[in-house]
């Protein structure tokens, strides 16, 4: 069952040098407790993606189309009221960089509590008492709420986070790149803890990630977007098993793996300026097999196999 989906969502900027087309007619569906990686170099417009389902995308940022369903309910449609009362309590987000996302000068726990007392009609008192539920939940010792956030180590920071995200129980919750500046054993944890939690409270999950590695160990499923768009999107193992479009295989195998010893090899060229992608597919002028067909026609993500959607002109059945 579905409960997030968005419909040819597109996000631009509006900028005194163009409009750049960050995220360009992107569709794609999250069901019910599963965990849905999206993943792509940077600058292909992830974080822009996750600030769009939460309509919390800056100026001179504008949604100027499409769809996003929460539980059937279009959130485009809402108001900033409404949206209030959605924010935090059905669906939530882990920002990226917890090195530098709370206030210096609040506690924990005060800081916490800020977004339980703006939903709910509660003491401050027990306000707090469901701060220190949240931050046992993630591991952290509850008297740890009087603590200010440079007494947090960067892994401690990125759990009071995940705590701040589950505060009002959302049945959503995005987590853009929740492993940035955190050393490998502390990244390994934090993976770790976001999956129980998954399972444990029943969440449906998106990770933004442009380690491929930290996608593979979680995600039911994975969207690959390069310069604003969806490429590839299917179950993870489908797409590190058979990956059709030719971004994706190359994405793979420039990626270290330890079971596989064959040299890594680099994509060549750079991703496209959005002010001005190129006509066709944006792909095309650092793909392999471009055709003329890719220099003229942008190719549509299109179901390819079941559940398994691609869009690339390589793909096209005659």
């Amino acid at each position: 069952m579905s409960i997030l989906e968005t419909e040819g969502l597109k996000t631009y900027y509006l900028t005194s040098r163009g409009v750049v087309k960050a995220v360009d007619d992107v569709r794609f569906r999250l069901n019910a407790r599963e965990i849905l990686g999206i993943a792509g170099e940077s600058g292909c417009g992830k974080s822009t993606l996750a600030l769009s389902l939460m309509r919390l995308v800056p100026l001179p940022g504008q949604i100027v189309g499409g769809k996003i369903l929460l539980n059937g309910e279009d959130l485009l449609a809402k108001n900033e009221a409404e949206l209030e009362k959605i924010r935090w309590k059905e669906i939530s987000i882990v920002f990226q960089g917890s090195m530098s996302a709370f206030n210096p000068v609040l506690k924990i726990g005060e800081q916490i509590s800020e977004a339980i007392l703006a939903h709910m009609s509660l003491k401050k008192s027990d306000a707090l008492k469901r701060v220190a539920e949240l931050l046992r939940l993630v591991g952290i010792e509850s008297s740890r709420a009087d603590n200010y956030p440079h007494e947090f180590s960067g892994g401690m920071k990125q759990r009071a986070m995940i705590a701040m995200a589950l505060a009002l129980n959302p049945g959503v919750v995005i987590a853009d790149e929740p492993t940035t500046g955190l050393d490998v054993i502390v990244q390994a944890q934090v993976l770790k803890l976001l999956k129980n939690l998954q399972k444990r409270l029943k969440l449906s999950m998106i990770l933004i990630s442009h380690d491929l590695s930290l996608i593979s160990e979680i995600c039911d499923k994975c969207a690959i977007m390069y310069a604003g768009k969806i490429v590839e999107y299917t179950d993870t193992m489908s797409i590190f098993k058979t990956a059709y479009h030719p971004y994706v295989q190359c994405l793979i195998k420039s990626f270290p793996s330890v079971r596989r010893s064959t040299e890594l090899i680099s994509i060549p060229g750079n991703p496209p300026n959005l002010i001005n992608p190129p006509i066709g597919c944006r792909f095309h002028p650092r793909c392999p097999f471009a055709m003329e067909v890719c220099r003229e026609v942008e190719p549509t993500l299109t179901e390819t196999e079941k559940e398994h959607y691609v869009a690339c002109h390589l793909m096209v059945k005659e």
